[in-house]
């Protein structure tokens, strides 16, 4: 395109935190509703400009796309955007969700709206900087500038223990990445640039990928979360506010995710071949056992919350089968959680603004007084669990496909969690929705505002949508897929060559 459309979406949420920030004084009704307003308008805004990158991109070309370039720092790195069939549709799940995260906030939060919705707007702009920066540096100052409004929203306007659950996000992210920086570096001193586009072309010596690898999987690791680094995951969700739990849920764990498939995977293969059981390990690892914690939780976020970290372990497993069907899957799972997680969070939000509790005991029978919200939470429930019919199915599907053609015992445990997930799900659905209408506090209770109806029928109608026709998502990642797929390949085979010749 003629314009820079990337940084456009990328900056367009900063400037309407600069607009509330210094145009919208006072604490009257007025204001706030001009701030939500405005939050709602540019979030909206920015998701409409989005669509254009979709709309005018070419699923055939698997290189970047509508790349920008300008010089930043006097030669040592420069300014570099673009996307590629990878990262597009990350930035397209980015900009969809934070519409609902304005809406899910319209009558929630009452103290310091204005810092409330102007770190959100930041860290919108530094989400959407991460999925489409080709520069290590600029990557790198994305990733971890992202720390500091979640880090905000979840200390400041989180629950009783918000404290102690923003200072475990904080540290656990920050120290993985602070390795992941020493990697940078030594990257830069290897190959003389910055430029992921060239880095990618940078055949790096056998034993340097690994130590670069493993780096990269201090901070990555921390980031999806995989076990054993999980333990700050679902304490930040259970004291985030809904529209935090939403973003942390749906966008930022799958920074961890994106990282594997654009640094790992393609700037590594070697090591990634290497350590690739490591991988299936940990991930087998996350799916059973989180799985098995899921099952044991009284707090329905943080039964959510265990839930996620067995997802992103069929993510990890599918990616590093080095599969088409696996790689495919993977990144169609990360892109079905982030709806479908974001939606259970913001259907728990529903039910926690009527009671102000998240224990699933005080609840039961909700389908006597909530009928449409105890069918939208059917619906999401049916995608956690993978049924067939929804988006989290054909995820699972294709990272099992691929996993089969790798390691069939790896494949075969990991269809353990399937089962785990339907348990722990429909354990939780049963105990909120179903039963007799016996406690007090709930017959009171109305059902879905206008406001909550907007929210959840654009996510239910998706989730359906996708597992029915997933191809919209698939067309835009086939290229890309295939010559990652290719690329890690043609490593592999040059480097048996090289060592036999050694030998």
């Amino acid at each position: 395109m003629s314009w820079p459309i990337l940084s456009a979406v990328t900056y367009l949420p900063l400037v309407g935190a600069a607009i509330i920030l210094f145009f919208l004084r006072g604490d009257g009704e007025a204001t706030r509703r001009n701030i939500l307003n405005v939050s709602l308008g540019v979030t909206t805004l920015t998701f409409l400009v989005s669509l254009l990158i979709w709309w005018n991109f070419d699923t055939s070309n698997p290189g970047f796309q509508f790349v920008e370039e300008a010089a930043w720092t006097g030669g040592f790195m420069s300014y570099r955007m673009g996307v590629d069939g990878i990262s597009m549709l990350f930035v397209i799940l980015t900009t969809f969700l934070m519409p609902f995260c304005v809406l899910a906030s319209w009558k929630v939060v009452q103290t310091r709206l204005k810092e409330y919705m102007v770190a959100f707007l930041v860290l919108e702009t530094l989400m959407i900087g991460v999925f489409t920066a080709l520069d290590l540096i600029l990557f790198y100052v994305f990733f971890e500038a992202g720390l500091i409004p979640m880090f905000l929203i979840i200390g400041v306007w989180g629950g009783a223990r918000r404290v102690y659950a923003a200072f475990k996000f904080f540290l656990y992210t920050l120290l993985g990445s602070v390795l992941m920086l020493l990697a940078m570096m030594a990257m830069y001193w290897e190959a003389g640039t910055t430029s992921i586009p060239d880095l990618l072309n940078h055949p790096f010596p056998p034993e340097m990928q690994t130590w670069l690898w493993l780096a990269f999987l201090a901070s990555f690791a921390v980031k999806m979360p995989m076990w054993p680094v999980h333990t700050w995951l679902p304490d930040a969700h259970v004291e985030a506010p809904t529209a935090g739990s939403v973003v942390l849920a749906a966008i930022l764990l799958k920074m961890g995710g994106y990282g594997f498939l654009r640094f790992s995977l393609p700037m590594f293969p070697l090591a990634s071949a290497d350590l690739a059981p490591l991988i299936y390990a940990l991930s087998v690892i996350a799916i059973i056992y989180t799985s098995l914690v899921a099952l044991m939780q009284e707090d329905v976020k943080k039964l959510i919350a265990y839930s996620s970290v067995a997802h992103m372990g069929f993510v990890t497993m599918g990616i590093f089968t080095m599969t088409a069907q696996g790689v495919q899957g993977g990144i169609f799972q990360m892109l079905s959680h982030g709806i479908v997680s974001g939606a259970l969070f913001l259907c728990v939000g529903v039910i926690y603004d009527r009671m102000h509790t998240r224990q699933i005991a005080d609840y039961g029978g909700l389908v006597n007084r909530m009928p449409w919200y105890a069918f939208a939470f059917m619906v999401f429930t049916m995608a956690n669990v993978g049924l067939p019919g929804t988006s989290g199915f054909v995820g699972e599907f294709l990272t099992l496909v691929g996993a089969f053609q790798v390691n069939t015992w790896v494949a075969l445990l990991a269809t353990t969690g399937v089962v785990l997930s339907a348990g722990y799900a429909l354990w939780l659905y049963r105990r909120v929705i179903f039963g007799t209408l016996e406690k007090p506090n709930l017959t009171g209770i109305l059902d879905l505002s206008l406001r909550e109806k907007v929210i959840l029928v654009p996510l239910v109608a998706l989730t359906i949508f996708f597992g029915v026709y997933p191809a919209p998502i698939m067309d835009v990642t086939a290229a890309s897929v295939d010559q990652l797929i290719t690329n890690y390949q043609a490593a592999i085979a040059g480097g048996a060559e090289t060592a036999q010749v050694t030998k």
